[in-house]
């Protein structure tokens, strides 16, 4: 029985006659709209880029050499002819989570474009499928399950790949820990939707009862840069399970690039912290939770008459305190400010007839009591309540950055089943990021600007490459509004790479990103106010870490 004997079916017949008008599709098609009717003609030969102003960015890369040493480090080494090249994977990597991608399958969006890759030195950008495994041969998962040689063979490579990003991520902090700084210490968590390693049940204030993971950040403050990140399993969320690499971090640090404050919320004010830090000789300030002690601390304050004011509304007053299970005293700063708004109490029903009920009662600004919040701090410096109240206040801005990451960058994506690749890729997203946070700040540096503006601002826009005698021609087109800043933002990245060419010409490239960098935060500098002196024991250099 051939094929010839079978009937046609309808469905098959259907699927034919798609095919054939798939086939005769126009060249040209005339499309009707409010503004009038086009003619629409594609453009298969065009070579064009969405990202029209990549080129100075890779630029950027090119002069710091950040790029170029990304990839040579790279521990990855493919033997089959037909696997894509190191740069390839790695510049693919880059461009998608430059765009604010957050899904391996979003790279699917950037395959057509065919300038990316050659403004970086690319043969092509490869599929989502073969980046994944290639992330898989960069980050192998030691499973139990394997033979000792091969799990051996995929442990070491998983230490070679973390010695690589660790070596990546120093590079892109090490010349700002010249100056006097603070490290801030948070978690965040990452929510899942499938059956990921590490997925559990835990702590999860946005999505309660949804498997998550929590990304441990170290953060150096105000110029709000990644120091570096971990990823770890969900209930793996608690300051014990930061504490280990913290310890690893100030270890490998000299004594001269050491924080001068570590700084975190009320999940590091523990003994455990507190101890390990002071061993360490390290200062810090952490956030107390309200306990019984913390409050009865708090009643015999309120009613003290040396209460100082510390700005923004806050007034503060120090004290000792040793809670239990504390091996000792430590010094303690109370803040507190009047609530000016309506408070509103919510409390369930006391009928239990109607259990679901609830009541509000209002808590007026106008009534005869004053209503108070308050904040106790715990420390072992000596700086002065005014001090101390900007201190924590600029503890928020550590939120700002995970926002950002999570929101506008791929934090909270570029999900696989395993756990060390996700890790891989946290720590991944927050490099890009610290290169971009670079390059914004050489072009803006009265300000800085997150990626949903500065995008729009240094990223996008229509460029078309032509070739002609020789040379390679970019003709950028800006579809933003703000055409005038954005070619002067451009003139002071262009200023401040030539300068580095033409002072230090002789310098390698390995040398060139320190002086970059001490180019960048002096116009920093210059671009920020004074600040307001203190009053306390300590020093007023270094303004960059310990003002807002």
């Amino acid at each position: 029985m051939g094929e010839a004997e079978f009937e046609s079916k309808a469905l098959v017949e259907a699927v034919h006659g798609a095919l054939a008008e798939l086939a005769t599709v126009p060249a040209e098609v005339s499309i009707g709209t409010p503004g009038g009717r086009f003619q629409v003609r594609w453009d298969e030969g065009g070579s064009a880029t969405a990202l029209g102003q990549l080129a100075f960015f890779a630029e950027f890369l090119e002069v710091s050499g950040l790029f170029e040493r990304w990839v040579a480090c790279c521990p990855m080494a493919y033997t089959s002819p037909n696997a894509p090249a190191t740069r390839d994977v790695l510049g693919t990597w880059l461009l998608s989570i430059l765009d604010g991608q957050r899904r391996y399958a979003h790279v699917a969006g950037l395959r057509g474009d065919a300038v990316a890759p050659q403004i970086l030195g690319m043969k092509k950008i490869v599929s989502d499928e073969s980046l994944r495994r290639a992330l898989a041969h960069l980050a192998p998962k030691p499973s139990l399950r394997y033979p000792e040689a091969e799990r051996l063979r995929r442990e070491a490579q998983l230490a070679r790949s973390a010695k690589w990003m660790d070596q990546a991520l120093a590079e892109s902090t090490r010349e700002a820990l010249s100056t006097d700084w603070i490290l801030d210490c948070d978690v965040t968590v990452k929510p899942l939707y499938g059956h990921q390693d590490g997925a559990e049940i835990s702590y999860n204030p946005t999505k309660p009862g949804r498997p998550s993971h929590a990304i441990h950040t170290y953060w150096i403050a105000n110029l709000r840069l990644v120091l570096d990140a971990q990823v770890q399993s969900g209930k793996e969320h608690a300051a014990r399970h930061s504490l280990p690499h913290l310890r690893r971090l100030l270890d490998a640090l000299p004594p001269e690039k050491r924080p001068r404050l570590v700084r975190g919320d009320l999940a590091f004010g523990n003994d455990v912290v507190m101890t390990d830090l002071e061993s360490q000789a390290q200062a810090y300030l952490f956030k107390l939770r309200q306990s019984v002690g913390v409050k009865s601390l708090i009643e015999r304050q309120w009613s003290r008459q040396d209460w100082q004011s510390v700005g923004q509304g806050f007034d503060a007053v120090e004290a000792s305190l040793k809670l239990a299970g504390w091996r000792q005293a430590r010094r303690v700063v109370v803040l507190r400010r009047a609530v000016r708004d309506c408070l509103i109490d919510e409390g369930k029903a006391k009928n239990k007839r109607s259990p679901r009920q609830q009541g509000l009662h209002f808590a007026e600004p106008m009534m005869p009591v004053k209503l108070w919040e308050y904040a106790v701090l715990v420390t072992n410096t000596d700086y002065d309540l005014e001090a101390m109240g900007q201190l924590y206040r600029d503890r928020a801005d550590c939120e700002n950055g995970f926002d950002e990451l999570k929101n506008q960058w791929g934090w909270g994506g570029y999900t696989t089943q395993d756990l060390e690749r996700c890790n891989l890729s946290a720590r991944a997203v927050a490099l890009i990021y610290n290169w971009w946070s670079w390059y914004v700040r050489l072009a803006h540096p009265k300000s800085r600007r997150e990626a949903i503006t500065s995008r729009p601002l240094l990223l996008a826009g229509i460029a078309r490459l032509t070739h002609h005698a020789g040379q390679a021609r970019l003709l950028v087109t800006l579809t933003h509004a703000s055409g005038d800043l954005i070619k002067a933002m451009m003139a002071n990245v262009r200023k401040g790479l030539d300068s580095i060419l033409a002072t230090a010409p002789q310098l390698r490239n390995t040398d060139r990103w320190p002086a970059l960098v001490r180019y960048i935060l002096a116009r920093l500098f210059d671009a920020k106010p004074p600040p307001t002196p203190w009053t306390g024991a300590q020093p007023q250099e270094g303004r960059l870490g310990l003002t807002g």
